[in-house]
């Protein structure tokens, strides 16, 4: 049962990863790392295909082994979560307070993305 749920929880992250690769802002990496970590749980043979695909399994390897992001992802990840305050703050028109929480949260993630060991 557990190895079903796992692998089930494994292919939704590598649906929403594949969705990743066409979306503007919706982040890919993270939900193959997800996928990866879900299927090392119920499907070793998925698991290898994740990390060994040629486009996705050196960045989820890379975090796998050294918590490493690459300088071209922290680069993105960064710029979207500007872009998307950027949106939010002009079309949403929220009170100082909320943007103020906003701007914190996404300053913490950024900070967090930042500090990681950059990957080669």
């Amino acid at each position: 049962m557990t190895r079903t749920f796992f692998a089930l929880l494994g292919w939704v992250f590598v649906g929403i990863g594949f969705v990743g690769i066409f979306v503007p802002l919706l982040p890919t990496t993270i939900f193959f790392i997800l996928a990866a970590s879900c299927f090392a749980r119920s499907s070793p043979k998925f698991e290898t295909w994740i990390l060994s695909h040629p486009r996705i399994g050196p960045p989820v390897r890379a975090w796998r082994d050294h918590g490493a992001i690459s300088r071209s992802a922290k680069l993105l990840a960064v710029s979207g979560m500007l872009g998307g305050f950027m949106i939010f703050y002009f079309s949403a028109t929220p009170s100082l307070a909320l943007s103020v929480l906003v701007a914190a949260v996404l300053c913490a993630c950024a900070i967090y993305v930042i500090s990681r060991p950059t990957a080669a």
